[in-house]
């Protein structure tokens, strides 16, 4: 249970917690991308306790020539890239997304607005970046002409749309429904099945977190209620099995094998099984799950969810981007060192963002109010209750 001071934290404290938990969960998880428990335990002669440098040391440019980035070191990754991205969308916008605020806004700032690059160590367009799942985005809607509604159907079911949702959770701040509603509309550009899946229910879980007295249970059940086919059954087994422990050590290998049945990736992360990133009603991505475990594993404490997810490998960088935006959310304060470490490693002021959406998130909540005034006041015309 969170101190009472971290339950009252106010929409602006929130919103930061978010944004620079998402960001420095993203950069602490980077360096051990893609690995599994053991090998991070041998690489680094331990668990990660916090910012650690990449895992072929010097050689990072050369080790992995499909992927020469810089990852490690307190630089984030595409994830934040994506993420600020979207605030600055919501910005533009200042108003709810939809799938064509996507198309009109987010692709337009990701093929050219050159910006720094913390793993190219350049200035750069985002989209000479970020993974094929997300230059997708590009490709079906600049280029393809595809309605923005359907464009993420046919691009590999993964966690890139979640994994930069948690603004939308924000902009949703204490109503998860809406979250997920809106989630799942600007996801539909990017992802289809478990996929945009996950994106609506990492926004819900996000709103859930922002209300007054929010636990790790309350933000659970909430995406319990929202989640459907097999994502809501891989985050219902992973938290029952997350329940049974109060340190992520020895929660690493029972989340994973609560989690195996629903992820199609497979046993060996960077040798996908057939079946792997393929729509279907019975399975789920990853991270998102493992993410809620985590969280829930730590109480809701911010650095022990973050070093959980981190540890765990795998897709970890995403992991701990969302576990660190729902234990933000939630007002588990983010280590100063670790967040200060990170934005000047990344060359990147984390809280702005955060200032930003705070205004945005206002400016939206206001207008939600003036329609549902209007629409209270046309119902009552047609003979509603007063």
């Amino acid at each position: 249970m969170q101190p009472e001071s971290h339950q009252n934290a106010p929409l602006d404290e929130r919103i930061a917690g978010a944004l620079v938990g998402a960001a420095v969960g993203d950069a602490l998880g980077g360096p051990v991308e893609g690995y599994s428990p053991e090998q991070i335990l041998e690489r680094h002669g331990g668990r990660v306790h916090g910012v650690v440098g990449p895992w072929h040391g010097d050689d990072w440019r050369t080790a992995r020539p499909l992927a020469p980035y810089h990852k490690g070191d307190g630089h984030v990754t595409d994830d934040t890239l994506m993420t600020h991205a979207l605030v600055r969308v919501y910005a533009r916008v200042r108003d709810h997304l939809d799938a064509y605020a996507i198309a009109d806004h987010l692709v337009p700032d990701l093929m050219t607005e050159p910006r720094w690059i913390p793993e190219l160590e350049t200035e750069a367009l985002p989209l000479q970046r970020i993974f094929l799942a997300e230059k997708w985005l590009v490709t079906r809607l600049h280029y393809g002409h595809a309605d923005p509604r359907e464009a993420g159907t046919g691009n590999i079911v993964n966690c890139g749309a979640a994994m930069y949702a948690a603004p939308v959770g924000l902009v949703n701040a204490a109503d998860p429904r809406a979250a997920y509603a809106e989630a799942l509309d600007v996801a539909g550009a990017h992802q289809s099945s478990y996929g945009r899946e996950a994106a609506g229910v990492l926004a819900a879980a996000v709103a859930a977190a922002c209300t007054p007295g929010a636990s790790p249970d309350s933000v659970v059940s909430a995406c319990l209620a929202l989640a459907k086919d097999g994502t809501r059954a891989a985050i219902e087994r992973v938290c029952e099995e997350a329940a049974r422990h109060t340190d992520f050590e020895s929660a690493l290998a029972p989340l994973r094998e609560a989690v195996t049945p629903y992820d199609t990736v497979g046993p060996d992360y960077r040798a996908p099984s057939l079946g792997a990133r393929r729509p279907s009603r019975l399975h789920a991505v990853e991270e998102l799950p493992v993410a809620l475990g985590m969280v829930l594993v730590a109480r809701g404490d911010y650095r022990h969810a973050v070093l959980g997810a981190v540890n765990y490998g795998r897709d970890c960088d995403s992991i701990a981007t969302m576990a660190g935006a729902v234990a933000g959310a939630l007002g588990s304060p983010v280590p100063e060192e670790w967040a200060k470490t990170v934005a000047e490693a990344s060359r990147l002021d984390l809280w702005e963002p955060a200032v930003t959406l705070t205004a945005v998130t206002r400016e939206i909540f206001a207008k939600d109010v003036a329609r549902r005034r209007a629409h209270e006041r046309a119902f009552a015309s047609l003979g509603g209750p007063e």
